[in-house]
């Protein structure tokens, strides 16, 4: 019983196989077919078509982006630490001047946000100098990002256009059936192929496009955290410069000599009345 059981499923499986070599023998030797991009781009529907050329651009503008980002990004991170580097050398030998000239001077980033720190510095208090300082670092950090949110919304949206293109393959092929008032593979084989050639471009860039958006999202996450230590210390080490370059007070001291003096003033009556 087993081997009359294989012996039908293998006669059935050759049968099947030999079945589907004849239809894509007659689907291949049919004018207009598959035998080149042009022919099957003649054959094709205009919705599927234009499907894919929406995913194409798509494809080319993921493309652009990630082109984009690179050269915007690249070598920031050395930049920016060597700018750091030198600004925190100024900073300790209490050179201020220096340190804002090496900001002014650097295309970093990192150096329009340290330039900040510089003009607010002495305006007011830490505080405020601080959220200065902060407001621009967030700026810093949205203008690094750009326009990634492209290759994001490219990698939601491509597969849904696929599946467009899949649905319109489908429906163009119950059309043709019913058309022919045929159901065989000679018939449907073209639009199911259509639709499988929409689904895999759709799916292909989207992949791609969200592997390109998380690298750079974890990228950025990554550079956003080193920048905003460099920041943090380049604030401590300009409070301390400031209070090592900055000169005493005159006002401020006659105010605590008058202080002394009253003081020795009230001791002195208070020791005369006893």
């Amino acid at each position: 019983m087993h081997n009359i059981f294989l012996t039908w499923l293998t006669s059935d499986w050759a049968a099947s196989l030999d079945t589907a070599a004849q239809a894509a023998t007659a689907v291949a030797a049919k004018p207009g077919s598959f035998e080149s991009i042009r022919d099957w781009a003649k054959a094709a529907d205009r919705i599927t078509l234009l499907t894919l050329g929406s995913m194409i651009l798509c494809s080319l503008a993921a493309v652009t982006v990630a082109i984009e980002r690179t050269l915007s990004l690249w070598n920031l991170a050395d930049a920016s630490r060597r700018l750091a580097e030198q600004v925190r050398r100024a900073l300790y030998r209490g050179a201020i001047a220096d340190a804002r000239t090496a900001c002014q001077r650097s295309k970093s980033p990192l150096a329009d946000v340290m330039l900040i720190g510089f003009e607010r510095l002495g305006r007011g208090s830490h505080e405020a100098l601080q959220a200065a300082v902060e407001r621009e670092r967030q700026r810093m950090v949205l203008s690094l990002r750009g326009p990634l949110w492209v290759l994001g919304t490219i990698g939601a949206t491509t597969p849904f256009l696929g599946l467009f293109g899949t649905v319109i393959g489908i429906m163009g092929a119950f059309r043709k059936i019913g058309e022919s008032n045929q159901a065989g593979i000679q018939i449907v084989g073209p639009y199911i192929a259509e639709a499988l050639i929409a689904t895999a471009v759709g799916i292909g860039i989207a992949v791609v496009a969200l592997l390109v958006f998380n690298y750079f999202q974890s990228r950025l996450a990554r550079m956003s955290i080193e920048l905003r230590l460099m920041i943090e210390e380049f604030l401590e080490e300009l409070t301390e410069a400031e209070s090592k370059d900055s000169p005493p007070d005159p006002a401020r001291e006659r105010k605590t000599d008058g202080g002394k003096e009253n003081a020795a003033v009230t001791k002195d009556a208070g020791e005369e009345a006893a």
